[in-house]
């Protein structure tokens, strides 16, 4: 089978027919998203990016105060949502909205816009770019992607937002960016699809794919497969918020160290590359002929942030204890003391992640 496959590829349309016109972008978007109804099902950007990714443990050692992505949480009657593949019972199956709101800002104020510079000047000197940029946005969840990087780009752009959750890609195309950053409209389209299942002919006509908060969650043949995709179709790569496995708490706590040796290895189950995906991804662009840059991205977090802080925590100490139980007692008493911290305001933490810019060979054979 070819290409993303796609049970649906949806244009999402305007009342007056055509593509349309996303909604405001960073600044003027943020009281519009407020504005979005309540929502408690639902995924995108994938479990592990930053986010916890076991049952996340109350301070009572219930899972009931965690939001769904910080750690994932089953519920009686709750439907499971999205899945990155078809057919995986392993697989977590559902994230919630509130999750990837909650974590948008900290998530625009830390991606590398270090990596923007050098972007711009390859899309600039793309062929055909007079027509426009097509950007595939993968695994776009409620489009934070595209609201933090079409706004910081020139000219037109169609973004194609895929995700397998029908429910999350409405929300990713209503509350798109209407514009780039020099006026020029923006469009968006929605395709249903397993994002693991790439190849050049899905990117065919790409002139960028993105993704934020994905690469930990794949495996060592997704992401070969991945850049596989992108250096058939000759299109740059911007793969943003992946986790590299470091955290750091002020003040500090014996248990720091073995929380985090515990999580670590919990996202790593099943095959999954978790903190060493990004490695592999510079690996595999680096054998297809691109050249890679890499930049951190950490998110740091003060007593602005207290809401994301606690539910991190929760997901971060849940998955722990999930990969080790015996970790539970000790476990419990240092998530009391942490969300007390938090509370307080008195807690820092630093969670490290990597941003990676892929640029492929142009064609012609020189870089």
């Amino acid at each position: 089978m070819s290409g993303v496959r796609e049970e649906e590829a949806v244009p999402v349309r305007s009342g007056q027919g055509g593509l349309i016109p996303a909604q405001p972008g960073p600044g003027a978007g943020e009281s519009a998203r407020k504005e979005e109804p309540a929502v408690d099902t639902g995924s995108a950007e994938p479990l592990g990016s930053g986010s916890g990714s076991g049952s996340g443990t109350g301070t009572d050692g219930t899972a009931d105060s965690v939001i769904a992505g910080a750690g994932p949480v089953a519920r009686p009657g709750e439907r499971s949502t999205v899945r990155l593949r078809d057919g995986d019972p392993e697989e977590a199956p559902r994230y919630a909205p509130e999750w990837l709101r909650l974590r948008e800002d900290a998530d625009a104020v830390a991606r590398a816009s270090e990596l923007l510079d050098p972007l711009r000047i390859r899309l600039a000197n793309l062929p055909g770019r007079a027509g426009g940029l097509v950007v595939h946005d993968l695994g776009c969840g409620t489009g934070s992607m595209g609201r933090w990087l079409a706004p910081r780009l020139d000219g037109a752009q169609h973004w194609i937002l895929h995700d397998r959750d029908p429910y999350l890609l409405h929300f990713a195309a209503v509350a798109s960016p209407r514009s780039a950053s020099d006026g020029s409209r923006v469009t968006v389209e929605t395709r249903r699809g397993d994002i693991a299942r790439l190849t050049p002919d899905a990117l065919a006509g790409a002139s960028l794919v993105t993704a934020s908060a994905l690469l930990d969650v794949l495996t060592r043949e997704e992401i070969e497969t991945l850049a596989e995709a992108c250096a058939g179709a000759g299109c740059p790569a911007l793969l943003t918020l992946s986790v590299a496995g470091r955290v750091e708490l002020a003040p500090g706590d014996p248990l720091d160290a073995e929380i985090a040796e515990a999580f670590n290895a919990h996202q790593r189950r099943s095959g999954l590359l978790g903190p060493d995906a990004v490695t592999v991804a510079c690996e595999a662009f680096a054998e297809r002929g691109a050249t890679v840059r890499l930049h951190p991205s950490p998110w740091r977090l003060g007593s602005a942030e207290a809401e994301l802080t606690e539910q991190w925590l929760r997901g971060w100490v849940g998955a722990a204890v999930e990969q080790r139980p015996e970790l539970r007692d000790r476990a419990e008493r240092y998530l009391h003391d942490r969300l007390a911290a938090c509370a307080a305001g008195t807690l820092r933490v630093t969670v490290h992640h990597s941003d990676l810019l892929a640029l492929p060979r142009p064609r012609g054979g020189t870089r």
